[in-house]
């Protein structure tokens, strides 16, 4: 990689420090961040735009799943469009949408219209998500400056995630929910600015002409999405209606077209034959279940802490402290798994730490939240081990001029686990308890109605989770790896 480009001379190509690029990296840090957050800062606002808007259990599921559908879905496609056309391009083009799309919300007056408004948001951020990533590559030549580099974005996105449920509480103390979308505006205009400074233009010689599959982005959101409203009508038309049956059989015949579609495409937009390897299949398998787990706990618990416990926005929030910093600290934790037993033996850890923190919330929803707070730090334990390794594993089982799918592909199989989370979670309270939360105090009778779905359908999850997270771990590999390769 040169150090100058030929398009824009006064922009250096690369940089001999973290320090020397911290306007890039900043500017890149800060896009990935504000897309991330969005993933989970409605969610602590969920109950007010129920009563806001006056939305059940199913309409806030999609809320939140409106978003992460389409964020998964377009993921691999955003990413074929900027090696095409440009990925500095593509990213400032996804920035403006998600900054002008944010504004919106002013006019937002239902919930159908959040909805279409959180998908649009979805697809703005996932021309986002793997071309921040990608570019920091760009900026170092140095391979230890690209992973300390990679690693601070890792931090960041993951601490975005975690964080947005505190955010948006506390926010929620002070203003109206309307504005956890619009200040997303200016955070997308800083972000732009950093980059159109920091990142060079993309030289005609780095981009392909490979055409784009759009068939191939098109099929995999129809699949996830009638995969997922499937869930939803069968409580509110019945599991045999025709609404139900239909949507089954349609995300089966367009998963059925996908699949057929990726085989016989030139350039599709997920090469299957990748997946012939039993690490890069394995890593995105496990990387589901962790994401399963993470969005299943975080939406249910929301509604657990402001319903069931009557909590304000802000306490709720706080409540989720022990994911934060358990996030944050049980890096050393996962890296000395990885190097004392290698991946294999480390994820199977991690999923065991997962189904066990699962099925102790089946327990812990009715003994007070010093249990549940234990059961948040054994699940995140679980969650930092699984991905960080996976990720590793994935991209480190990629030939050397694929890595960016390999990063595509991780962020892929997380959006639809945590599609299917939120899902299962949303359908399974709906259908056990009621489909309309009701505004005010909760009586003793729906607190323990509550209690008695959660039970069931956290011990639902564990087992979900724990299969699909230690079927995924046994196909990899022994290494001792700890550092994404590039």
């Amino acid at each position: 990689m040169s150090t100058t480009t030929t398009t824009e001379p006064a922009i250096s190509r690369t940089y001999p420090s973290l320090r020397a690029a911290w306007i890039p990296l900043a500017a890149l840090c800060l896009a990935f961040f504000v897309e991330m957050v969005d993933n989970t800062l409605l969610s602590i606002a969920l109950p007010t735009i129920g009563r806001d808007l006056g939305s059940g259990t199913t309409a806030l599921q999609w809320v939140t799943g409106a978003y992460s559908l389409t964020f998964g879905g377009l993921l691999l496609t955003a990413g074929s469009m900027a090696d095409r056309f440009g990925r500095r391009r593509v990213l400032l083009i996804g920035l403006a949408a998600f900054g002008l799309l944010s504004l919106c919300v002013i006019g937002v007056e239902s919930a159908g219209q959040l909805i279409a408004l959180r998908a649009g948001l979805g697809i703005a951020a996932a021309a986002m998500a793997p071309i921040t990533n990608s570019l920091v590559f760009r900026l170092f030549d140095d391979q230890a400056l690209r992973m300390r580099a990679m690693t601070l974005m890792i931090v960041v996105g993951m601490s975005g995630f975690v964080l947005g449920p505190l955010l948006g509480g506390t926010a929620l103390a002070h203003v109206s929910w309307q504005w956890l979308l619009l200040v997303n505006a200016p955070i997308a205009v800083i972000a732009a600015v950093g980059v159109r400074l920091g990142v060079a233009a993309d030289r005609p010689e780095d981009l392909t002409k490979d055409r784009l599959d759009l068939p191939g982005a098109a099929l995999s959101v129809l699949t996830i999405g009638l995969a997922c409203y499937a869930l939803t009508s069968g409580v509110e038309h019945g599991w045999l209606s025709a609404a139900t049956i239909g949507s089954v059989l349609g995300a089966l015949a367009a998963g059925l077209a996908f699949v057929w579609h990726e085989h016989r495409s030139k350039a599709p937009m997920l090469d299957l034959k990748i997946f012939s390897g039993g690490t890069v299949r394995g890593a995105a398998i496990a990387q589901i279940g962790t994401s399963i787990a993470m969005a299943g706990v975080m939406f249910g618990l929301i509604l657990h802490f402001q319903y069931a416990y009557g909590w304000s926005p802000v306490r709720a929030g706080l409540a989720n402290l022990p994911i934060i910093v358990t996030m944050i600290f049980a890096t050393p934790l996962s890296e000395w798994l990885a190097k004392r037993f290698g991946h294999r033996v480390a994820c199977l850890v991690g999923a065991a730490c997962l189904a066990g923190a699962l099925a102790g919330l089946a327990w812990g929803v009715e003994h007070g939240y010093a249990a549940i707070a234990v059961c948040m730090v054994v699940m995140t334990i679980g969650l930092r081990t699984v991905m960080t390794i996976c990720a590793i594993a994935l991209v480190e089982a990629m030939p050397e001029n694929r890595t960016s799918i390999g990063t595509a592909l991780n962020d892929t199989a997380q959006e639809v686990g945590t599609s299917i989370g939120t899902a299962v979670v949303g359908t399974m309270i709906a259908a056990l308890v009621t489909t309309q939360l009701p505004a005010g105090v909760w009586s003793s009778d729906l607190v323990q109605s509550f209690f008695h779905g959660e039970r069931i359908t956290y011990a639902v999850l564990a087992v979900i989770v724990g299969l699909i997270a230690a079927g995924g771990a046994v196909t990899l590999t022994d290494s001792h790896s700890v550092e994404e390769h590039a």
